[in-house]
This record gives structure tokens, sequence and C-alpha cells, in this order.
């Protein structure tokens, strides 16, 4: 029987990936669409969030994922409010529940979060009242990021379904890794996972990802080649000899670029670290949509932003 597309979002929060069906991921996709040409209006607004609060709260540092968000809100409509937790209470010893429900009490509409700990979103899903937008949670996930990418290989494959994608590098700490499996294993992607045994989490294999330490190997063949960021900050420990080392035998390079469909896409969620995932002159070459990425952020933000609010009732968009 023919699936039934979806015309709004079932739950009132967007915690991670795993919570959406395949016909939300593609609602989500589809109205990132119309908010795209929003986008290229020479007046980038619209007013559906007009009257309404959203607040980012991120406890991590971030460039691509708070600006994206911020304009998002902005070209909405919406009121928005940054808390800069270094200025905050939170140094001066206050709790994330504390925190939130201090920001509750200003009864906002939606609170965007980013956090350390994996879990937070849920939590604050639990006492507060806002929508909660998870930005990133720990090493969990990051549904907005693999929104934003599935979307960038929309636009170029036309389809998702039979694709075969190549995520490489630190498999271990990503929580863009674990929302773009579950999404693009949901729209019928062959995904193959590739990066240093030391890197490779437990069980990688029960989520339907062909698992791989040979880059060779995952890149041979692939439609779309996406490489993750080295995460130093969340190593203890050696997890490979240098940085050079990791270069040599995983980096994407030109070489390697050509085992790939000679129309493979290249991705990387960002920041990238040159010469460490990824070769200057790859970033920089003709297959790289990296910066796509980044334009096409805002677009999806918006359309999550847009939906959660209940926006498939909505008619100020177009």
């Amino acid at each position: 029987m023919e699936a039934v597309a979806a015309t709004a979002l079932s739950h009132r929060d967007l915690l991670g990936i795993a919570d959406l069906t395949p016909e939300e991921i593609v609602l989500i996709l589809d109205t990132a669409e119309a908010m795209k040409e929003v986008g290229r209006r020479a007046i980038k607004k619209v007013p559906t969030l007009r009257g309404r609060t959203v607040v980012n709260l991120f406890f991590e540092p971030s460039t691509r994922t708070r600006t994206s968000f911020e304009i998002a809100e902005k070209r909405l409509s919406a009121d928005t409010l940054n808390v800069a937790i270094a200025t905050s209470s939170v140094v001066k010893g206050e709790t994330l529940v504390d925190t939130a429900l201090n920001i509750e009490a200003m009864a906002p509409s939606m609170i965007v979060l980013r956090h350390a700990a994996s879990g937070a979103c849920h939590l604050l899903s639990r006492i507060c009242k806002a929508a909660i937008i998870n930005a990133g949670d720990g090493m969990h996930e990051h549904p907005t990021q693999a929104l934003l990418d599935a979307f960038t290989i929309r636009e170029h494959k036309h389809r998702i379904a039979g694709l075969k994608v190549a995520i490489i590098g630190d498999l271990l700490h990503s929580r863009v890794l674990r929302s773009n499996v579950l999404l693009l294993r949901k729209l019928g992607a062959e995904v193959w996972a590739c990066g240093p045994a030391t890197l490779i989490p437990p069980g990688l294999e029960r989520m339907g990802v062909r698992v791989t330490t040979r880059i060779d190997e995952a890149v041979d063949g692939a439609d779309v080649v996406m490489l993750l960021r080295i995460q130093l900050e969340r190593m203890q420990g050696g997890f490979f000899p240098s940085l050079r080392e990791y270069f040599r035998t995983f980096g994407m390079t030109e070489e390697r670029v050509r085992l790939a469909r000679p129309d493979v896409m290249i991705m990387h969620p960002g920041p990238i670290n040159r010469g460490v995932e990824i070769a200057s002159e790859v970033a920089d070459g003709p297959y790289s949509v990296i910066l796509e990425q980044v334009a096409n952020g805002v677009a999806v933000r918006m359309a999550v932003l847009y939906l959660l609010a209940g926006g498939a009732d909505d008619e100020t968009v177009a």
C-alpha cells in the first residue's frame, strides 16, 4: 500500500531523527524547498512566526548552527534571544534545568538547545512547555544537520534511495554520524562508514551500516562522500598515532576522490580541518558542496521552525 504523505509533524519537539517517520522527513525537505525560495527574494522575510519568541541556548561553541538558526528565526519574523552562556548564571553554578525553567518563566515559544550532555534536549522536553529543538546533544544526535545534508543530496541527485553514501572520519564521537545514518537508512540509501578501528563505535553494523577500516573500499563507487571532523576536544588518549598519519591513511585526497563516481558529492558538516580530514584542493574543488550545506541549513531550519509552529496550515510563506 502506498504511504500517505505527512502534512504535519507528530511531535511538538525535534529531539532527533529517530523520532521522525520517512514521510515526516520528506515533509521537512519539501518545506525547505519553499523556504529556500524565500531566501532568494529581495526582502527575505515572511510573517510566519511574528509574535513568537525563540531562545537559542548554546552551551557549546558554534558558528554555523547558531548563526543558521538565528537567521532562520529572523526570516520567519520571530523574536530571537541568544543566551550567552559565558556571561550567564551558568558560570555561577546554575544547572541546565534551572536555566531552562527561568527561561521558561518568560514564556518563549521554542528553545533551541546545544549541550555537551547526550539527552539534554530530552530532559528539557519533559519539563518545558516550549517546543525543544535539538541543535546537537553530546554524542547523541544533531538532527537538523542530517536534514540539511539530505536536502543538499536530494538537490543534486534528485533522490536518496539507492545511493551509496560513505561517511569517513571520527565515527565514535560524532552525533552527525548517528543522525545521518538514521535518516539515510530511513530513506533507502546504502551507508558505509570508515575510520580507524579505535574510532568505530561498537554495534554500528546493527544500524544497517557497512563498516570498514579501508577507505578505498568505502569510497569505491560512492555517490556521496561525507567527511567528519576529528574531535580532538572529546578524545582522551591516543586513538591514532598523529594527525599526519591520520591524513595519510584516511584523508580525502584528489586521488581517492577519483575512486568514487564521476559525479560524486564531497560533504563536510564543518568546521573542516584542512590537511587532516580533507585536502584543500578537495575542499575547494568542483565536487565540494560544503558551502552549499551551510546555505541550505538556513532553509531547513526555517522549515523545522515553521512546521513545529503548526505551519502546515499557514499560508504566509506563499
